[in-house]
């Protein structure tokens, strides 16, 4: 037994239950090594003994890893939570982070000029998933080079990279959307533009390279499309939302909403269901009926778009399942390279 005034530690645990200090270590740090039973033995025994498991900044020290893996998110985290796309992803990443004794740390970049630089928290981290556009190289320069580093959704040179097939995705959605012959095809994008753009396109405005950004292959893949079909990509309005959410989207659905009936798109491609689903709110209020007068696209399958009626046309893209790739691609539990995953076109009463 160890004095009632000394910190139990892991030895004087494993001492207690006739076990190696090793088993003890795994029952924390890497449950995937130990039986269900001796795992939970382990820490129910070490509740009761007032042992609340290894040091962090001892096993650091002594290790040089932390057990903790870093998400770099492009966006705020209050967004990112909320989102359903970065929320699916981040399921899947802190699935396989549990099951092999890892914690999260997610990191916010922002996208807003005044950040700079990342957080000192980063140092911490064993190893990096980037999510998203980040704001500048500059900022992924910062990160240790010697810590394995996983981009999701967009190229850092010499990374791997997990992506899904944004362009072929796009172009069979717009073909399947052109079966219905259209007047007026108008094309809502997210973040096309490299400075700051809510509303209508113009040919004043620079777009993001096709490695930075979802959006330019997802522009492609519609192009493609309306070119075979006989369209030229310059007769094409182009809108673009600045982000994914209600708020920001709705100013500029409502111009286009708005705008003559002779004039508005009959056929919106939008590059979120986010986007598509704040266009089908607003032609509801407007009492321009959907798919009739106008039909849509998204572009993610998220559930709420596919439990609401009209059910969203749209592409269903595994967020879950990229988050698992790239976390044990981070923790070597894959060999790193480049993964494609493949999507679903699913076909709801928006765009029959």
């Amino acid at each position: 037994m160890t004095p009632s005034n000394r910190r139990i530690t892991l030895k004087d645990l494993a001492r207690e239950l006739g076990v190696s200090t090793a088993s003890v270590s795994n029952a924390f740090n890497r449950p995937d090594q130990l039986s269900r039973e001796l795992r939970q033995h382990i820490l129910s025994e070490a509740r009761r003994m007032g042992y609340h498991g290894p040091d962090a900044r001892a096993r650091t020290l002594r290790t040089g890893r932390s057990q903790i893996i870093a998400v770099v998110l492009a966006e705020t985290l209050t967004y990112s939570l909320n989102d359903a796309v970065s929320s699916e992803l981040l399921t899947g990443i802190t699935e396989v982070l549990d099951a092999h004794g890892h914690t999260l740390l997610l990191l916010s970049a922002g996208r807003q000029p005044a950040v700079r630089q990342m957080p000192a928290s980063s140092s911490m981290a064993d190893g990096f998933i980037v999510y998203g556009l980040m704001p500048g190289d500059s900022l992924i320069g910062e990160l240790p080079s010697h810590r394995p580093l996983v981009a999701v959704d967009f190229h850092i040179n010499g990374q791997p990279t997990v992506h899904i097939d944004n362009e072929p995705a796009s172009f069979a959605i717009t073909r399947h959307a052109l079966h219905q012959a259209p007047k007026r095809v108008g094309i809502i994008c997210l973040r096309l533009a490299t400075t700051t753009v809510n509303g209508r396109l113009t040919a004043e405005h620079e777009w993001l390279s096709v490695q930075s950004t979802i959006t330019r292959s997802r522009l492609d893949g519609y192009f493609r499309a309306l070119e075979e079909y006989g369209l030229s990509r310059d007769d094409i309005p182009l809108w673009n939302i600045e982000e994914n959410i209600h708020a920001v989207c709705a100013p500029v659905i409502e111009e286009i909403l708005d705008l003559p009936a002779e004039q508005r798109p009959d056929l919106l491609l939008c590059m979120s269901d986010r986007i598509a689903l704040t266009a089908l709110t607003l032609a509801e209020q407007r009492g321009i009926r959907v798919p009739e007068d106008l039909r849509l696209t998204g572009f993610d399958g998220i559930e709420e778009g596919q439990y609401r009626a009209p059910r969203l046309t749209t592409v269903r893209q595994d967020s879950i399942e990229k988050g698992r790739m790239a976390a044990r691609m981070v923790l070597g539990l894959d060999t790193p390279h480049d993964r494609l995953l493949q999507t679903n076109l699913l076909i709801g009463e928006t765009c029959p």
